[in-house]
């Protein structure tokens, strides 16, 4: 079919190629977001530290700290959400003008080809990156929202409302930082499509190699052991359960 060919105006291999960078782009997530019990992930462990951040607020005083930490975690997503913009506006005007895109294309071996496909190839990332744009500026929001929920708890921590909001504002901080480690993953996937201009065999070897690197972060990491470590020293009744009371 003509109109299929103008749409999709590549082999099986490069079909295989998108399929797999798209599936390991879920997969990664997903797994990371739901790991094994017996393995947590990093993006898992910090759950409960954030958790336990909130119930330490209750009884902080005064809370300058928790304050200028939140700022710091907005402040992060702000960065890479401007950061984000400005490459999708970047691979725009390359989408407009894909003669240079095409130029280094042939330097790397893959001949002359249409115009459409290395907009396509290009769109691919372009995609990505808006994907974290969006998942960018909703974590931003939701801190947002985490920092109005912090001030709504009551200075006394013998308040009957101080740590049910508490556990509220732990669950937005939780959605927030699940939002930008899902921007972050669309970054690094958004680098790896950008090798499908050199090809689909390139496509394939950058989707497994950020799958690798993603994967070790995660799960065999320096920071992982870091968080993994049992905090000697601490006992039963020690700073993990101020407030609870």
């Amino acid at each position: 079919m003509p109109g299929l060919d103008l749409l999709f105006p590549f082999g099986p291999l490069d079909g295989l190629a998108l399929g797999l960078l798209l599936a390991a782009w879920a997969g990664i997530g997903w797994h990371i977001e739901h790991p094994p019990a017996a393995r947590p992930s990093v993006h898992r462990l910090m759950m409960r530290y954030r958790r336990e951040w909130m119930v330490e607020m209750v009884t902080r005083q005064p809370r300058i700290f928790d304050s200028s930490v939140l700022a710091i975690l907005r402040e992060g997503t702000s960065f890479f959400a401007s950061a984000t913009m400005i490459a999708i506006g970047g691979g725009l005007a390359l989408v407009g003008d894909p003669s240079r895109i095409a130029v280094i294309a042939e330097d790397l071996g893959q001949g002359a080809a249409p115009d459409i496909v290395w907009r396509e190839k290009l769109l691919l990332s372009i995609l990505l990156l808006v994907s974290a744009f969006l998942n960018f500026v909703w974590s931003h929001r939701v801190f947002g929202y985490c920092a109005v929920v912090m001030a709504s708890v009551p200075n006394d921590p013998h308040h009957p409302a101080a740590l049910p909001r508490a556990a509220k504002a732990a669950d937005l901080n939780i959605t927030a930082a699940r939002s930008f480690n899902r921007g972050v993953r669309g970054v690094y996937f958004a680098m790896a499509a950008l090798a499908w201009l050199a090809g689909p065999l390139p496509l394939i070897a950058a989707t497994a190699f950020t799958v690798v690197v993603l994967w070790r972060r995660e799960f065999a990491s320096q920071s992982r052991l870091v968080a993994l470590r049992p905090d000697e020293g601490a006992d039963a009744g020690g700073s993990g359960s101020k407030g609870r009371g």
